[in-house]
């Protein structure tokens, strides 16, 4: 889907004693905590000067994984317009996905919603990992474009960026707009469970463990604190204003933000014997009696 030839390189941490363009002498030993060069592997061509808690994503990897994820949805790829931009000397990359055939009208005329992908990253520090994937409408009175939120995604390189992860989020976006189950999934958008809905699904499937003192069913409290804040967050970005909002400052989410906060916590691993568990889970979460009483009232 995207131009893998463009990102044909890898990037490495090296000591920046070992430029001397950067420094004079070229003897001289940086200590890595006060910095570390970011640099082509091919061409030994620096990118620029991050911390030594920098974590390095190739671009070949978020490109492909991503590509592969939104290829295996069912969503229609005719005429599908893709660009991969890689600028100023390979620092910052720029992903974008355009599917026409998805393309729906809002008012039944010319006003229309245009499913779009975009992601944005850089290896100098200048742009975090940030992405999203939803409708667009091109087109609007005041003249701006904007658009509903399916997946998203934001976090600095010295945060734990999982590839994987943001590929099934964009991946479940992409089931979504193809009609894969589109009528059941908008329901899911559409539909409200507050905080105490997600804590009792939540707390009775994926987080769900079984006390060896008293033999009763407790949640893992660890579990559900991460899956309770993913879903905060997800409200926060897909419901809300994003980073402009302040973080759980929302009561209430829906079915759609549990399930991005599900698939989120099964697929940020890169433990591959535990990746496959972790998704068993989630399918049984959806086909459980409180997921369905939660779906029943939608």
């Amino acid at each position: 889907m995207f131009d893998l030839d463009l990102l044909n390189f890898e990037v490495e941490k090296c000591n920046l004693s070992q430029h001397p363009s950067i420094y004079s002498t070229a003897t001289t030993q940086v200590p890595s905590d006060i910095g570390v060069g970011i640099r082509r592997k091919d061409t030994k061509q620096i990118l620029g000067i991050v911390s030594d808690k920098y974590e390095i994503t190739q671009y070949s990897d978020i490109a492909e994984q991503v590509g592969e994820a939104i290829t295996k949805s069912g969503i229609d790829l005719t005429e599908v317009i893709t660009q991969t931009i890689l600028s100023e000397d390979s620092t910052k990359l720029e992903l974008t996905a355009i599917f026409p055939e998805h393309a729906r009208s809002i008012d039944g005329k010319g006003d229309t919603i245009t499913p779009k992908f975009k992601f944005r990253t850089s290896q100098n520090g200048t742009w975090a990992n940030n992405g999203m994937m939803g409708h667009h409408r091109w087109d609007c009175y005041n003249t701006l474009v904007d658009g509903n939120k399916l997946a998203w995604i934001y976090g600095r390189h010295t945060k734990n960026f999982s590839i994987p992860a943001f590929a099934a989020k964009i991946g479940a976006a992409a089931e979504y707009i193809s009609n894969d189950g589109f009528k059941k999934m908008q329901n899911w958008y559409t539909h409200t469970i507050s905080r105490d809905d997600a804590i009792n699904l939540f707390s009775s499937t994926l987080a769900k463990r079984t006390d060896n003192v008293s033999r009763n069913n407790k949640p893992n409290k660890v579990m559900l604190s991460n899956l309770m804040k993913t879903f905060d967050e997800e409200n926060r970005h897909i419901l809300g204003r994003g980073l402009y909002e302040k973080y759980a400052a929302r009561d209430n989410g829906t079915l759609w933000t549990a399930y991005q906060a599900a698939t989120a916590w099964s697929t940020h691993t890169n433990n591959m014997s535990v990746k496959p568990l972790r998704e068993a889970k989630v399918i049984k979460m959806l086909a459980s009696s409180e997921w369905e009483e939660l779906e029943l009232a939608a």
